[in-house]
């Protein structure tokens, strides 16, 4: 499976803001660390505060924090909830597409259950467990 680049920008903003659970950071700092456009991280950012996931603050001693536990943060729900309108295939589409084959295939189905199961395996860690490296992950994004 592919997730979309909103969901890997998603995950990034997580992992970046984990490494400082203490501190407020602006959706700029997070496109440098990555080297990926502000506008994509700041849509990113915007959508995260909009679930709860991070708060924004405005001003001089503004930016971005956590507003869960890294410990909450179950990273099989948040890509559940990034990639809710993404389709494996045009079958799968909540209008259901426009596959003429697909009133007979089987393909919707076994894809179906391919997805959750790649989501039942990433149900298993939270933002706690993948950033466990912190210190490596604090050099790497050059903090």
């Amino acid at each position: 499976m592919q997730i979309t680049t909103f969901s890997d920008y998603t995950l990034r903003v997580l992992i970046y803001l984990a490494t400082r659970p203490n501190e407020k950071t602006t959706a700029a700092a997070i496109a440098q660390a990555y080297g990926v456009s502000f506008h994509h991280i700041a849509k990113t950012a915007q959508w995260l505060s909009r679930h709860g996931y991070v708060a924004s603050e405005r001003g001089r001693n503004g930016g971005l924090y956590l507003t869960r536990d890294k410990t909450e943060i179950n990273i099989g729900a948040v890509l559940r909830q990034t990639e809710a309108d993404t389709s494996l295939v045009d079958c799968m589409k909540s209008d259901g597409g426009d596959c003429c084959i697909a009133p007979s295939c089987g393909l919707k189905f076994a894809l179906t259950q391919a997805q959750e199961a790649f989501y039942k395996a990433l149900d298993q860690f939270t933002l706690n467990d993948i950033t466990q490296k912190q210190t490596a992950l604090s050099e790497l994004l050059g903090l």
